[in-house]
């Protein structure tokens, strides 16, 4: 197994929070590539805390 099976994901009303933005936002930065999304076994996007925080400019 790899570190990134246990990466946290946070859901896009965590991410939409953190960066100031609305949800539909976050959903339009996955549909153009800015973001990568992780799709759950129900549809659900989820985004990889380890990416949003490095555009949060976090380390």
């Amino acid at each position: 197994m790899t570190s990134t099976e246990f990466e946290e994901l946070l859901t896009p009303a965590e991410v939409a929070r953190l960066f100031r933005v609305g949800p539909k936002t976050v959903a339009a930065w996955a549909r153009t590539g800015r973001l990568t999304s992780v799709k759950t076994l129900g549809g659900h996007r989820r985004y990889r805390e380890s990416e949003v925080r490095r555009l949060l400019g976090y380390r």
